[in-house]
């Protein structure tokens, strides 16, 4: 049987409890047609398949990044889609692969970071996720990539410097330990009293 009868729309469900059982039988069974299938119908005409593809595809990629690390460059496909949930989907996808699939990812981090422009909130998030991630690799996508974080860092809004500095932290490095600092200290006043004590908490993580 198609595992595609088997999605939420398919069974006339409006929740994903659906889509997260199949991706868990997918990854445990390791069942790469089946995997292969569900990538197939990211571009099926029925909108909903298409949404929950991404859907089983992203949990997929929490549960076993390997078993869909081969679909990194459909992932950056789908962040110029004109179907803002195929695009979120996918660049949530991307963070959950990205140590698996950090090389085809690092060929197309322009892409990353032109999704960043226009993206919704969760596209962003995931996007500093992934570059953060692919930073952390090696020293060569470190220097390439910590600049931008920081960049980031420095003008996002204030709401998002927490979550991000917590991102960025796995790419913090021995060289770029200093200048992360200075954007986090120089943002600590525009800070609410719960925003400053995650990005404490930052500070204490990195005196250890």
């Amino acid at each position: 049987m198609s595992v595609v009868n088997l999605l939420a729309s398919r069974l006339d469900r409006d929740d994903e409890e659906p889509n997260i059982e199949l991706a868990q039988r997918l990854a445990s069974e390791e069942n790469l047609a089946g995997i292969q299938e569900i990538i197939e119908n990211l571009s099926s005409k029925d909108k909903r398949v298409r949404h929950d593809c991404i859907k089983v595809a992203y949990e997929i990629g929490e549960l076993r990044p390997e078993l869909i690390s081969q679909y990194a460059l459909r992932f950056i496909e789908l962040l110029t889609s004109r179907d803002n949930r195929l695009v979120w989907g996918a660049m949530t996808a991307l963070s959950a692969i990205a140590d698996t699939a950090s090389e085809p990812i690092m060929e197309h981090v322009e892409q990353i970071v032109s999704a960043m422009t226009t993206g919704s909130v969760i596209t962003v998030d995931k996007a500093v996720l992934t570059l953060s991630i692919i930073a952390a690799v090696s020293e060569a996508n470190n220097k390439a990539i910590f600049p931008f974080l920081l960049r980031h860092l420095e003008s996002c809004r204030s709401k998002e410097v927490p979550q991000h500095s917590e991102s960025a932290l796995l790419a913090v490095t021995a060289l770029n330990k200093e200048d992360y600092l200075k954007v986090l200290r120089e943002r600590e006043r525009h800070l609410t009293d719960a925003q400053l004590k995650r990005v404490k908490k930052i500070y204490r993580t990195l005196d250890k």
